[in-house]
């Protein structure tokens, strides 16, 4: 039987060969960026675990919607994977843009960390709460004019998130 999740204990030592090496290589991915973010992020002590989950090959839930969204100043072109804010590119990862885009499609529904998690990884929820809030933090720095006081992606204390259904 194949084991479901797997935790390596890793050290700094580890973790910077890894970086160094992908930035060497560059192997060609679309993850590629998205590893290197979650690399940089135990560097800088922003999360303390990263979770890796191997691809497979079937379409996930943002393959089969081509719904551009428009919210405010925030522009969601899910066939290009953009987002704009008053017209200027926002960079976001690939999981950033995936948890954007299905709070957005759903927006004014309030979702779990584990449903947020079991939506765009479609995998087992194994205890990600800590990484949900950081994608969240982390999405919001890019997109909120005042992340402080966000617009877009509203925290629902003691259940979860929603995309404003203001807009």
């Amino acid at each position: 039987m194949k084991k479901n999740s797997s935790f390596i204990t890793v050290d700094s030592a580890l973790v910077n060969w890894i970086r160094d090496k992908i930035n060497t290589e560059q192997p060609i991915s679309e993850y590629t960026k998205e590893l290197l973010q979650g690399i940089d992020d135990l560097i800088q002590n922003e999360v303390s675990t990263l979770m890796l989950s191997m691809a497979n090959n079937s379409k996930n839930f943002i393959d089969n919607l081509d719904v551009d969204i428009f919210a405010g100043d925030l522009s969601i072109l899910p066939k290009s994977r953009k987002v704009l804010r008053q017209n200027l590119e926002i960079n976001l990862t690939p999981k950033e843009f995936d948890i954007l885009y299905f709070l957005a499609q759903n927006r004014g529904n309030v979702f779990t960390k584990e449903q947020i998690y079991q939506a765009v990884w479609e995998e087992d929820y194994l205890m990600a709460d800590s990484n949900i809030m950081a994608f969240i933090r982390k999405l919001r720095k890019k997109i909120e004019p005042n992340p402080d006081e966000p617009e877009y992606i509203i925290t629902i204390w003691g259940i979860g998130y929603k995309f404003n259904d203001q807009y």
